[in-house]
């Protein structure tokens, strides 16, 4: 039979008010009161419960699709599943359990790099974070080590892929326009750059400082993803099954990779038909639904790959054909917007953001080395504290070297003003078309609690030269102003704004 495995990567970008902890309504998700609500009644809730009727329309009862398709879900998604719709949250991590069982020990669940920043684009130790951050959420989440992370936006290039190897993952999953070259053993290397590469199995990825080890890549297929994302390929069963046969007929393994959102939410009844395709129709035809850690044991990889290095070696992605320049510069990538409008507003938004990290880093470093035994070991560990508001915070700063109680306000600030520095990350705020846009607002919201929290711990906080930046990105909408003008008025609280900029009073 041909192994059929279906990917679905379930995102939102954090929604919540940075000060409150709470989602505002959105306006744009009507009737819903925020767009996770729309989407989790559309999608995320209905892809847990579907009701399939099978051969003459015999009622198979409810179905849970997580249970038959691999997926990966935004670490701060779940962490909003898990307070506002728990049976939804159960339900995905029953679907793993239940997969585990049925396939050797390979749960459907991969990880996901937390914040979903574009890693490519992280400096070294951000990067590191992201990924740090989301292996933990995994674990306490699932309960098991993960086999694999999903890369936002499959943003990759070497150092990511070498950092994932190092962190003992198994897989990942890329598009085919990110692959390079491959090769048997030691055969010559055969360029699939432009011609394509065969999806129908997996590939072998060396790291290249330390070639005795290795991640498996698969890539996805590129028609068939593109018939289920924005086509008509959902419009039935019967039509998706026979897309998967077409596929079938290219070798042992069709495998795809989509926003899971699309089962549901951008297609009404996706979600009815992957099911009863997956349930009811695959078997009949010869597919063999799995997932991608059981399909490696019987598979493993011949032929060893090299990935495309992307624009100016900045590395690729899914859904930019410039590699990653959606997210820095006027690419010509975006999605909605207006006639005439551009977007080179992203530029000035990265450069004020990377001026914020790289300023609050240095602080970081300078006050975190009179209280953390090791600052960025902290960081990275604070993850614990995030995913257990429960966990003891005198426990754990004690273990990383703080004592006092004044000592341990200052250390908690300072590990709060880095979680929201590594939000402003969020991918999401350039994707879109339009500087004032939720997504990108959203992000710099994070920026006005960096600064904010810079102040609560008496620092000097770059207000000033942060505004001077962030003022050489213009809206498309000229009523709007320019990047400072809508930070002002729609990301910075008015408290934060009286204060004299770069001269912040102390923390009381």
């Amino acid at each position: 039979m041909t192994a059929l495995i279906i990917h679905g990567h379930f995102y939102q970008p954090p929604r919540e008010n940075p000060w409150t902890g709470l989602i505002e309504r959105q306006p744009g998700a009507n009737p819903y009161h925020d767009w996770n609500e729309r989407i989790q009644a559309e999608c995320y809730g209905p892809n847990a419960f579907v009701r399939v009727l099978g051969h003459d329309n015999r009622d198979e009862g409810l179905v849970n699709n997580y249970a038959s398709i691999s997926f990966n879900f935004g670490p701060t998604l779940l962490s909003w599943l898990a307070s506002q719709h728990a049976n939804t949250y159960r339900r995905i991590l029953n679907a793993d359990k239940t997969s585990a069982e049925k396939r050797g020990g390979h749960g459907n669940a991969i990880a996901q790099a937390y914040g979903h920043a574009i890693l490519p684009l992280c400096n070294d130790r951000d990067r590191r974070t992201q990924v740090f951050w989301g292996l933990a959420d995994f674990r306490f989440r699932f309960g098991r080590e993960p086999e694999a992370m999903w890369l936002p936006e499959t943003a990759c290039d070497d150092q990511t892929l070498e950092l994932l190897i190092e962190q003992g993952l198994r897989y990942v999953i890329l598009a085919p326009g990110q692959a390079g070259r491959v090769r048997a053993g030691e055969d010559e290397w055969a360029d699939v750059s432009e011609d394509g590469i065969d999806t129908s199995r997996a590939y072998r990825y060396l790291h290249r400082h330390r070639p005795a080890r290795s991640i498996a890549i698969f890539f996805y297929d590129g028609p068939l993803a593109q018939a289920i994302a924005f086509e008509s390929a959902l419009r039935s069963s019967q039509l998706l099954v026979g897309l998967f046969k077409q596929a079938a007929e290219r070798g042992p393994l069709v495998n795809v990779a989509t926003d899971g959102e699309t089962y549901g939410h951008h297609f009404k009844f996706g979600d009815l038909a992957l099911a009863h395709a997956l349930e009811v129709e695959a078997n009949d035809h010869g597919l063999w639904v799995t997932n991608y850690g059981q399909f490696l044991d019987e598979h493993p990889p011949e032929f060893e790959v090299e990935i495309k290095k992307g624009a100016n070696g900045e590395g690729t992605s899914w859904s930019c054909v410039h590699g990653v320049g959606r997210w820095q510069r006027d690419c010509g990538c975006h999605t909605g917007g207006e006639p005439g409008w551009n977007q080179q507003w992203r530029a000035p938004l990265r450069a004020a953001l990377d001026f914020l990290r790289d300023h609050a880093a240095g602080q970081f470093e300078d006050l975190g080395r009179s209280l953390f035994a090791d600052p960025w070991a902290a960081r990275n560990a604070s993850i614990e504290l995030i995913l257990d508001p429960h966990r003891s915070r005198e426990e754990f700063l004690a273990r990383h070297g703080v004592l006092s109680s004044d000592d341990q306000t200052r250390a908690l600030t300072l590990l709060e003003l880095q979680r929201n520095a590594l939000l402003m990350y969020t991918s999401c705020g350039w994707f879109f078309s339009e500087l004032s846009g939720i997504e990108t607002v959203q992000i710099m919201k994070y920026a006005a609690r960096v600064l904010e929290l810079t102040a609560e711990l008496g620092l000097p906080a770059p207000r000033a030269r942060f505004l001077e930046i962030m003022a050489e990105a213009q809206s498309n909408i000229r009523e709007l102003g320019n990047g400072a003008d809508i930070y002002l008025r729609l990301a910075e609280p008015a408290d934060l704004s009286s204060r004299p900029a770069g001269i912040e009073p102390a923390m009381s």
